[in-house]
């Protein structure tokens, strides 16, 4: 595999104060149209979880910008002055071994509020 166009399964979460749902989720949407390559969004009054594939040559690289994510955006497309809280980055066959993995016994899975 050529080592510069690695790819990364990116997850940012980010949190602070309650924020209005529709005001939240037409943010997100702003943020989706900047940001096409989002294939991910979830979110509630007081966070929001983006996923999407990051090119880079190390994991460092991906997670650099994904720290810059959100604060890159929040002023065009008006999303909540939250911060980061939760960073996940996992190289592409990593996250291709999950979806495939069969659990060994069914685990007790609450809702989230997402």
């Amino acid at each position: 595999m050529d080592d510069a166009v690695r790819l990364w399964h990116v997850t940012v979460t980010v949190a602070g104060e309650p924020y209005d749902l529709s005001v939240t989720h037409q943010a997100l949407l702003r943020l989706h149209r900047e940001r096409p390559f989002v294939n991910s969004l979830r979110y509630d009054e007081d966070r929001a979880e983006i996923s999407y594939w990051e090119e880079g040559e190390e994991m460092v690289d991906a997670a650099s910008l994904a720290l810059r994510l959100w604060n890159e955006h929040r002023d065009s497309a008006a999303l909540p002055p939250w911060k980061v809280v939760g960073l996940e980055v996992v190289e592409r066959e990593t996250f291709q071994a999950r979806h495939l993995v069969t659990p060994l016994a069914q685990a007790d899975v609450q809702p989230r509020r997402f």
